[in-house]
Formats: structure tokens, sequence, C-alpha cells
């Protein structure tokens, strides 16, 4: 039985996949099993899946009809059989020493997730920014003493996971929908017995055309505040909704308000969707302007909020039209 399962969803990246198989098969830490999700590819990609599965024999490949990447995701956490879970999307890779060192680190702290940085990069390889929360580093912490968890970023694909803790609650990938990440990560951290935070950069996150931060489908835009609604449902299922109250807040205003607003004011400044973003966020949360997180903003964050507050979208529209 190896000890990691890495799962990667794929869905037509026949350009972008074996650049992905390659990192992973290049970790230093080397039991472990991949699985390959195809998901119903159209491009060639299952079959690529089927071609790279003989070149190690810790290939798996698992075909399906599309369920989306939710989908792919939840079949392989269900076909995994190693205790830990790395969760890889096909267009990206990871660095050499990421499975061994993220590994290391949940074992000899005994957590049940590990957390490490990433860089994000554009089709010509240029790096596009470095990612690093801002939690203690190198040693095992519990989320309760360490609130400021909920506020990193919840992509899926930056972090170890005990499988033990998919098992214990359930939690799995909604099928189909934008924003399945922040859906999933949150209740996951919530009940996350002990977490470790690594001092590493271990993944690279491809942007290209066609990933969620730069689709043009405007109106998809929507389904944060349906990410929002589900989240808020889980945290009042478990009585805990008024005690993470501050940190809902600030991820209501982050990303439900701040980020979703400027990914649709760059498509579309004169959108429907800028006023219901807003309006989403005063109503849940109408002393926002109090929240004690406020202050972990950038310079530039700041900016952006006062000009949405006060409905100048074409001067943001301008701030990354000169930004580039």
């Amino acid at each position: 039985m190896p000890k990691v399962s890495i799962v990667v969803p794929v869905y037509n990246v026949k350009d972008y996949l074996e650049k992905c198989v390659d990192s992973i098969l290049s970790q230093t830490q080397r039991d472990f099993e991949l699985l390959l999700i195809d998901d119903g590819s159209k491009d060639g990609s299952g079959e690529l899946c089927d071609a790279l599965s003989e070149k190690d024999s810790r290939i798996r490949v698992i075909h399906q009809e599309n369920r989306g990447l939710g989908g792919a995701r939840n079949t392989g956490i269900e076909a995994a059989s190693g205790q830990w879970l790395l969760l890889v999307d096909s267009d990206d890779w990871i660095e050499p020493d990421t499975l061994r060192k993220a590994l290391q680190a949940g074992e000899k702290e005994n957590a049940e997730l590990v957390l490490f940085g990433f860089r994000s990069v554009d089709l010509q390889g240029k790096e596009l920014g470095v990612f690093r929360d801002a939690l203690p580093k190198n040693q095992g912490f519990c989320p309760k003493d360490h609130r400021e968890l909920f506020l990193a970023s919840p992509c899926a694909w930056n972090k170890l996971y005990k499988r033990s803790l998919f098992e214990r609650t359930g939690v799995r990938y909604p099928l189909r929908v934008w924003y399945e990440d922040i859906r999933t990560t949150l209740k996951l951290e919530l009940f996350a017995e002990r977490v470790v935070s690594l001092d590493y950069i271990g993944y690279n996150y491809l942007q290209r055309p066609g990933s969620i931060i730069q689709n043009s489908n405007v109106e998809r835009n929507v389904e944060i505040l349906e990410a929002f609604d589900d989240i808020f449902a889980y945290f009042r299922e478990q009585n805990l909704f008024e005690e993470y109250r501050d940190e809902l807040c600030f991820l209501t205003l982050f990303h439900g308000y701040l980020t979703a607003s400027v990914r649709v004011i760059r498509l579309d400044r004169r959108h429907s969707l800028l006023p219901k973003f807003a309006a989403y966020l005063r109503e849940h949360f109408p002393d926002y302007r109090q929240n004690k997180y406020l202050c972990t903003l950038t310079g530039n964050q700041k900016l952006i909020l006062s000009l949405l507050e006060k409905k100048l979208y074409f001067l943001i529209a301008v701030l990354f039209k000169v930004k580039g």
C-alpha cells in the first residue's frame, strides 16, 4: 500500500498533461500511486493517460463520463489506497521535493493537513506571483488557535491531506460548479485536528485561457454567492457560524465582493452582478467595516475596496488596464 495517492483530474488537457505527470514521477519521495481520472475527455487526453501509465507501474487510469472537476476528484478520493492525498490539477506541475517535504512534515507533526506555498505562471512561463500564507511555519498547530488558517488560499492543490480527514467528515467536492475549492476546503479545515504550514513553494499554478480566473463567462461569477450560501449553511448546521463570524465575514468580503467584483469589472464594468455582490455582503455582514481582518488587506486591495464602495468601477477598470 503506497503512503500517498496523488489524484489528477484530466479533462481536455492533452497539451499540458505530460508535463504535470513528469513532475509527479520526478518526486524525490517515491512511495506513491498516481491516479489519472479521465473525466470524459474528447481531445485524446484519455488515450494519453493510458500511454503514460505504461511508463510507470505506479500510474492507475480511471475513465469515467464527465462529472466535472469536483466529480473527478471525488472518484480519485474514493479509489485512493494511500494514507495521504495530494490533489494536482492536470495543467499544473509540482516541484521535485514537494511530496517529500509535505509528507515528512505531516508525519513529524502528526497533522491531518499540510499547506505549502505556490507560484502562478503564464503560458510563456513568466512568474506572475508567489503566494505564502501568514501562518506559523514548519510546526503543527490547532486550527482553533490560529483561525487565520481559514483566510489562507482555499485552493485544493497546495495541500497534502490525511485521507482519514475526508473519511471521518464525509466531505466531498460538489459537482459541476465553480468555486468548488472554497466550498470544500473550509469544511475540511474546520475539523482538521492539527495542521502544519511549510515555508516552501511547492506548486506551480498555470493561468491559461479557459480557467475560472480568465473565463469570459461573466454570468457564472454569481456562483461565488451560491458557494457562500453553502458554506454558511454548513457552519450553521455545525452550530459554528457565530463562533467563526469574523472569518466568514472577511472571506465574503474578499472572495464574494472584492475579488468577484474585480473579475467582473475587467470584463464588463456595467454588469448587473456588481450591485448583487455588494448587497450580499451588506445583507449578511452589515458591520463588515469593523472586521478585525481588514488590516490584512494590501494597500492596493484597500484602494479597490474603497472604489467599489463608491461604485467607481471605471477607475478600477483603468487601474487593471494600466497594470496590464
